[in-house]
């Protein structure tokens, strides 16, 4: 058998993650609609940023933040994402590294700054993202760490990442590389912002057997495939992906292997702060569980325990003992 160094590698946008809490005023005055994502440009984003209330700054991005939790669930993880030689490029990967999470991707020296997503919290526990990609969007096939990627028994790619088309195939080389190695190859969708205009990119990759495990809510699955309700979006993917999941809120999760459909409820929390990160760390729960080995009704309810331990406070990272709770 292969000694693998890494149980997860995941490539995805770096980016740091500014997150201060806001009324509705705030962002009707700013034009923002509440809930969504929208991408800024540096002079936008430094403008909403002076506006602003007191923030907290950490390392972020979708799978920057899987790969967190997974590290805290004792997951060996791994990411590779581009930052900008910078200020926020430092906090960026001392950050990360400090989580335990393998992160060699060099800074680059360019003028567009380290991304930042300023993150809005309303007291419905809404978040409303706003982010300036900036070097994120600058990854570069040459920028893999090719080895690293071939030793992880699973790659898990972010949706945010796959338009732009430099990081595109950066990402479509690295699944060669894992197929090429035997791995396993992830893919959430992240946001159903990120379909518009790349669907079809994303369902050719579908179709060409690049993913063998899609991760998406339900109105995601239901935009990927143009269906009207979730049954209908499950019956168009379940035969083109071998693992098919699908999270559905306050309703669950649900998973399809191999034809066979395995349900969850979700796991039931006290108060609702900050809704930040839960498909992250659901995602992050699911893989800790499956490259350990564990079935997929094991791998559901863990992805739901993490889930639910991030929606109880601020911010996308957990704040307890992820690795008790989950008893891996």
């Amino acid at each position: 058998m292969t000694s693998r160094s890494l149980d997860i590698i995941a490539i995805g946008d770096a980016i740091v993650d500014v997150i201060a809490t806001c009324d509705n005023d705030f962002l009707q005055a700013h034009g923002l609609p509440k809930g969504s994502m929208q991408l800024l440009s540096p002079v936008e984003a430094d403008r909403l940023y002076d506006q602003m209330g007191s923030a907290r700054e950490t390392s972020g991005g979708s799978a920057a933040n899987t790969m967190a939790g997974v590290a805290a669930m004792g997951g060996r993880a791994g990411f590779i994402g581009q930052v900008a030689n910078d200020q926020l490029g430092k906090i960026f990967s001392h950050d990360i590294r400090a989580l335990g999470v393998d992160f060699e991707t060099r800074p680059l020296d360019s003028e567009l700054p380290t991304g930042r997503c300023l993150i809005l919290v309303t007291p419905d526990a809404q978040r409303t993202m706003n982010t300036c990609p900036g070097a994120s969007h600058q990854l570069a096939p040459d920028a893999l760490d090719e080895t690293r990627i071939a030793e992880a028994s699973i790659l898990y790619l972010e949706g945010y990442l796959f338009g732009p088309e430099l990081p595109r195939r950066a990402m479509m080389r690295a699944v060669e590389i894992a197929h090429a190695a035997g791995n396993q190859v992830a893919f959430t969708v992240s946001d159903s912002v990120v379909l518009d205009g790349r669907r079809d990119g994303l369902n050719a990759m579908i179709q060409g057997g690049g993913i063998d495990l899609l991760f998406a809510n339900e109105e995601e699955a239901m935009m990927l495939t143009r269906t009207a309700d979730v049954d209908g979006a499950i019956a168009a993917l379940r035969h083109k992906v071998p693992t098919l999941v699908i999270t559905r809120g306050a309703g669950g999760a649900l998973a399809v292997e191999q034809g066979a459909r395995t349900d969850v409820p979700a796991v039931q929390v006290q108060k609702v702060i900050d809704t930040t990160g839960a498909g992250d760390l659901f995602a992050a729960g699911f893989l800790a569980a499956r490259a350990k080995g564990h079935g997929i009704d094991r791998q559901l309810l863990t992805g739901g325990i993490a889930a639910a331990e991030v929606i109880g406070h601020f911010g996308a990272r957990p704040v307890a003992d992820l690795m008790e709770l989950v008893k891996l």
